[in-house]
């Protein structure tokens, strides 16, 4: 999933810290229409979902998808610490200048429940979401949506690390590294196979699984965001533009650039550049 073209709408934070025996425990049973994270910092108890139950341990990240029923029970005898964000999210793209937005059905790609292992930056932003939140500050929400991001970010990052393809996810990085070595070049699907000792078609399916695009699809990103960088120097033509990135054909650069950009090179540097 492209966590960049999601524009998130969140709905409601929490969170809540208690010794034992202070509060109420949490008894509930319910259907939500939109998406919860649910951070356990520390909670006994159980979270039952899609006709199995999970047992509540501390470091655990809870994520309850739409329309799924679902229920949570904690134990009043223990201390607790947990936070949570209930959100909603579309996909926002630009095409041709045209902005599309459209409701994203599909859950996000978290399991329903999963222990974190070295969780202090989840926790970290997880509390920082809550405080924001709930002290309505000016400009508050656009905070807490940045925070949202930062946090979907850092879980990634945590799963990937303590996954069993934490080597797969270091090799896809060596290969972006050296596209960015080589941003002037044009490079072959074998040859960055080769970087990572995988077969031409492995790596296909395994970088789009990791990345969202082809590999060159995202190579030819990294060319149009480094192109946008020389454009704004504002001393170099188009073709200098096009010829430094590998590219040896004006027009077929400039037609990559207008379905990643929205806007023609020319276009950019009337409009963005100078603007005019």
């Amino acid at each position: 999933m492209k966590l960049h073209t999601l524009y998130f709408h969140i709905h409601y934070c929490n969170s809540r810290q208690s010794t034992a025996g202070t509060v109420r425990p949490i008894k509930l049973s319910r259907t939500l229409k939109h998406h919860e994270l649910i951070y356990i910092a520390q909670s006994k108890g159980t979270f039952s979902i899609d006709k199995k139950t999970h047992v509540l341990k501390d470091g655990m990240l809870l994520y309850i998808r739409p329309d799924a029923p679902h229920s949570i029970r904690t134990d009043p005898d223990a201390p607790g610490r947990f936070y949570s964000v209930h959100f909603s999210f579309a996909r926002v793209n630009i095409e041709e200048s045209q902005w599309n937005i459209k409701e994203e059905p599909q859950p996000f790609p978290l399991q329903a429940a999963q222990a974190l292992a070295d969780s202090y930056q989840v926790e970290d932003l997880f509390k920082r979401l809550a405080e924001a939140w709930n002290a309505k500050l000016p400009g508050y929400e656009f905070l807490a949506k940045s925070l949202l991001q930062q946090l979907f970010i850092a879980i990634a990052q945590n799963l990937k690390k303590a996954g069993p393809n934490y080597s797969t996810s270091l090799k896809i990085e060596k290969i972006i590294r050296y596209m960015h070595e080589h941003i002037q070049d044009k490079i072959a699907l074998e040859q960055l196979a080769g970087l990572a000792q995988w077969s031409p078609t492995y790596l296909s399916r395994t970088f789009r699984d990791a990345t969202g695009y082809s590999v060159i699809e995202y190579f030819n990103k990294i060319k149009m965001d480094k192109a946008k960088d020389m454009m704004l120097a504002g001393d170099r033509k188009i073709k200098e533009v096009a010829r430094a990135l590998g590219y040896a054909d004006e027009f077929y650069f400039s037609r990559l650039f207008k379905k990643t950009e929205g806007l023609s090179p020319s276009e950019y540097y009337s409009k963005i550049v100078h603007g005019v």
